[in-house]
């Protein structure tokens, strides 16, 4: 059974920076497109980043120059770095696979921005 568990959020000002983990069982990161996807309040989850397989990396125009999305191989861990950080990047921030195939999602990290 596939296994997708997110921390690293947390409260941080405006500017700041924080970088998230994903931590997978059931699947094998360095063979399968991943992304972080994120929700923000009475919105709809949206991508955020996401790493192909042969580790070619995308970026929402939002977060464009600001995050770098990455992999551990050996830990099967993915990883998103989000730096320069806005009060409109506060949202729970997940991981799955990219385009998403597992249904199970994790729990999501909260990711609070203040100005």
């Amino acid at each position: 059974q596939v296994q997708l568990v997110e921390s690293g959020g947390g409260l941080v000002q405006a500017g700041g920076s924080l970088r998230l983990s994903c931590a997978t069982s059931g699947i094998i990161v360095s063979i399968t497109a991943m992304g972080w996807y994120r929700q923000a309040s009475g919105k709809q989850r949206e991508l955020v980043a996401s790493i192909t397989r042969p580790g070619i990396t995308n970026y929402a125009d939002s977060v464009e120059g600001r995050f770098i999305i990455s992999r551990d191989n050996a830990k099967n861990t993915v990883y998103l770095q989000m730096n320069s950080l806005n009060p409109e990047d506060t949202a729970v921030y997940y991981c799955n696979t990219f385009p998403v195939r597992i249904d199970s999602w994790g729990k999501g990290t909260l990711v609070t921005v203040s100005s």
